[in-house]
């Protein structure tokens, strides 16, 4: 049987300008592995806590706690969760709480030429960690980009460096998501 590949398109919600991913993944991959592609084809750096929503269904990483309902994401492969044109949920960060909306567009045979997983397609700088949420990110926008701002010269010393919200390269997520095979 052909290696099957499934086309996600990841979308960061309510967001000023768009952020948002598509990518190629095997549909062999567990669900912990999806959560490796999305921190690295969104710029994330998998500092925090994150949720899958699939149907009624919660996956991640145990509750060692057992407080919290969720199943064992490294037990769960996306094949056997989800199928074309069905949507889910992930989040990551439960304190600024990043919601994305996942599409899966497509499944495929495997392109024996490509290797896997890819960025295809993209838009958006992934919010810098611990910006507070999309509202922290708004405040950060406005504040980078502009010089006057009062808070400008406070988020440009914590950032580090320039900040443009509309830098994506699929180049260069394809490159980290390359590091993963």
């Amino acid at each position: 049987m052909a290696r099957q590949i499934y086309t996600l398109k990841i979308t960061l919600a309510d967001v000023t300008p768009p952020v948002w991913r598509r990518v190629a993944v095997p549909g062999a991959y567990t669900l912990d592995r999806v959560h490796r592609v999305i921190q690295l084809a969104m710029g994330w750096q998998d500092c925090h806590l994150h949720s899958f929503d699939i149907g009624t269904v919660q996956f991640g990483q145990p509750d060692p706690d057992g407080l919290l309902d969720m199943r064992d994401e490294i037990d769960s492969r996306l094949d056997d969760v989800a199928a074309k044109d069905d949507r889910f949920g992930y989040t990551y960060d439960f304190g600024d709480w990043w919601e994305h909306h996942i599409a899966v567009e497509d499944v495929l045979e495997a392109d024996p030429d490509e290797r896997y997983p890819t960025c295809v397609d993209g838009a958006g700088a992934c919010p810098p960690e611990d910006v507070g949420g999309v509202y922290g990110f708004e405040r950060f926008c406005a504040a980078m980009a502009d010089p006057d701002h009062p808070e400008h010269a406070e988020m440009f010393e914590w950032y580090g460096r320039a900040f443009d919200p509309r830098a994506f390269s699929v180049a260069r997520a394809t490159a980290l998501l390359r590091r993963m095979a």
